[in-house]
């Protein structure tokens, strides 16, 4: 069976059922919840252009904002993705080359929706939590971090519900960030090209 988002990110299915198992072993399961997105990560900025414009052959709408100084796309696919026996993915979060640290290229993170009881899921979980990123007001999921630098993060909304709240986003047609321009970076040992 032909499967055009598999053939460009991966084998998805293998991914979630990888992260799936590895959060049975910590005492989480996730199949009660709803999966928000999956996260894909490029090293370089024409890859991520390239593969933004792969994707959206098989959406039906998508998003793109800056955050963290480049533009990260939301796309909302036209068929939602099946993983672990039959549970819709709807939307991809493509993300270009990092800002400032080490991340897995390719698949990088699953996210789940856990709602409004995700502080009490938090305490009931902490001790195989890895942390919690303080993105916005209305998106700061706790996440684990596994060995090979993957994630599974555990939201309130819907990455596509924050984009709408946040950003006003109607997922109506195609949207880009207009004139945007890789950017160099300036570290401790001075300024440093991010990767093209």
């Amino acid at each position: 069976m032909a499967d055009p988002v598999g053939d460009i990110i991966g084998d998805y299915r293998a991914f979630a059922l990888q992260q799936h198992h590895r959060l049975l072993a910590r005492g989480i399961d996730i199949r009660p919840y709803t999966l928000s997105h999956l996260a894909f990560r490029v090293p370089e900025w024409d890859q991520y252009v390239h593969v933004r414009t792969l994707l959206e052959r098989h959406a039906k709408a998508s998003a793109e904002n800056v955050w963290n100084g480049r533009p990260i796309s939301m796309i909302l696919l036209a068929t939602p993705l099946k993983v672990l026996d039959g549970m819709p993915v709807p939307l991809i979060e493509l993300i270009p080359p990092v800002h400032q640290r080490v991340y897995k290229m390719g698949l990088e993170h699953l996210g789940v929706v856990v709602g409004d009881e995700v502080e009490a899921f938090s305490r009931r979980h902490r001790a195989v939590l890895t942390g919690q990123q303080f993105q916005s007001a209305d998106n700061e999921p706790y996440y684990v971090l596994f060995e090979d630098f993957t994630h599974v993060k555990f939201y309130r909304r819907s990455l596509y519900d924050v984009v709408v709240l946040q950003h006003g986003a109607t997922f109506e047609g195609f949207v880009h960030v207009d004139g945007w321009v890789p950017q160099r970076v300036v570290t401790a040992t001075g300024p440093n090209p991010l990767p093209r």
